[in-house]
């Protein structure tokens, strides 16, 4: 993710009013306290030592939902070398999934087809080679602008998040996160070539996010109620880069369509990043902005969220 080396972490600081060289300093129980003997108080900074994840290519990540806070783990890795994670038995537990899902079966079965007589019969023999011989032609077409476009699909990197059978898996201490990393339990992330020296080296302390790996999605809803004018751009767009993430990593097509290019959702993205780019560009993103309904946009959002909170497995 190009995360830095190290990240500083302010420490509250306070420099001493140091008093002139001929003015000793008073202290209230010792009287005058020489120059030399006033303690420094000044703390150098702590810095969060990044070497584990830079090294093994994999962050800690901060999520709030409305049901609560939780840390998991992503990485990017190249399409190719990804086993996607298993939906079967959450699709299976959705009961408005698996109704949709018999309804399909039911129509796909219930195609038949009457021969009234023998010329009939011949027409439709005809009929069927010339539309296979059309198919075959098409699907070789296809088949070889699939291949070129599989080609680029496999070299780009996608997000995979610590989950299992179709669940992210949140965790409410790093103390736990870590636990169940050295546990051994299976999780999509496992796969990765990295994973077995992380549940070797990892400790509590190292779970730290950046600022940049910390997303509030509890909190989107309500800010988008409050209307353009208290819209908060970095909350959003940070929310609809993890949702995206969130959404492929888990396989939620719905969550994906509704944030997919020219959707209302993406129209909302792209012109709040307009505005946080400043210059000409922020003009036009605010105009944008106002012609993007408060209403629709938290109602989406809310679905979004409501989506992602029911694929989570929370774990103590």
């Amino acid at each position: 993710m190009g995360n830095p080396k190290h990240t500083e972490v302010s420490v509250a600081r306070q420099s001493p009013q140091r008093p002139d060289a001929d003015e000793p300093e008073l202290d209230d129980t010792t009287g005058a306290v020489e120059p030399d003997e006033i303690e420094e108080t000044d703390s150098p900074s702590v810095s969060i030592d990044r070497s584990l994840w830079d090294e093994l290519r994999i962050d800690p990540v901060e999520i709030a939902l409305p049901a609560g806070t939780g840390f998991t783990l992503r990485a990017y890795r190249p399409a190719s070398s990804l086993t996607p994670t298993d939906v079967t038995e959450r699709d299976q537990d959705d009961p408005f999934l698996a109704r949709r899902q018999a309804i399909e079966e039911e129509e796909e079965d219930d195609e038949t087809v009457v021969i009234l007589d023998e010329e009939l019969a011949e027409e439709f023999a005809a009929e069927d080679e010339d539309e296979s011989k059309r198919r075959r032609d098409g699907a070789a077409t296809d088949a070889a602008d699939d291949e070129s476009d599989a080609d680029e699909a496999d070299d780009e990197e996608v997000p995979v998040f610590l989950s299992n059978r179709g669940k992210l898996l949140l965790f409410k201490t790093p103390e736990s996160l870590v636990s169940f990393i050295r546990s051994g339990a299976p999780n999509d992330l496992s796969q990765l070539d990295s994973w077995n020296e992380l549940s070797e080296r990892v400790e509590p302390a190292d779970i730290a996010p950046l600022d940049e790996d910390t997303y509030e999605l509890d909190l989107v809803v309500e800010n988008l109620r409050g209307g353009h004018d208290t819209w908060d751009s970095t909350l959003l767009i940070e929310a609809g880069e993890v949702a995206r993430d969130l959404s492929y990593a888990l396989r939620l097509p719905a969550v994906l369509d509704m944030l997919s290019a020219g959707s209302s959702l993406d129209d909302l993205d792209e012109a709040l990043r307009a505005t946080a780019n400043g210059g000409i560009g922020a003009f036009m993103g605010r105009r944008r902005l106002k012609k993007i309904g408060a209403q629709t946009a938290s109602l989406g959002w809310r679905t979004i969220v409501g989506k992602i909170s029911a694929v989570v497995d929370w774990r103590d």
